[in-house]
């Protein structure tokens, strides 16, 4: 699931070209160092904000022309522009949720033979197999 919402960005023209992060349908905030770093920060807060949340609770996002950068969180604190972030929500939750899971598999033994004899890796080649049939990537 990607979701897209408007993003208000504050550039602070500090020494350390700090822009602040609002996101109005979230009522959150961020900031990053240039402009770049300021929306990964910007999707990273969005995905850390809904990781928990079904489809169902997560919130709809306004529409950007009904976001007003002048009544945002930031507004006095310099140069305000809005613009849209979009976040693949399933790929951040992989992403975060990459801890090994311990499963017990059977094979025959004259397989697990050849497998190390190969010098390859059962769980590394299981995890690329089941990625593969599922259609999904890391």
């Amino acid at each position: 699931m990607v979701v897209i919402y408007p993003v208000i960005f504050t550039a602070t023209k500090d020494d350390k070209d700090t822009y602040l992060v609002y996101v109005p349908d979230i009522n959150g905030m961020t900031e990053g160092y240039g402009l770049e770093n300021a929306y990964h920060m910007a999707r990273d807060y969005i995905g850390g904000m809904l990781y928990d949340m079904s489809d169902e609770e997560i919130p709809k996002a306004s529409s950007i022309s009904s976001i007003d950068v002048e009544s945002g969180e930031f507004a006095d604190a310099g140069e305000s522009f809005v613009t849209l972030v979009d976040l693949d929500l399933e790929a951040y939750r992989r992403q975060i949720n990459n801890k090994a899971v311990r499963r017990n598999v059977s094979i025959p033994s004259w397989l697990n033979q050849a497998a190390e004899a190969a010098h390859l890796n059962v769980s590394r080649v299981l995890q690329e197999a089941l990625m593969e049939k599922l259609g999904v990537t890391q």
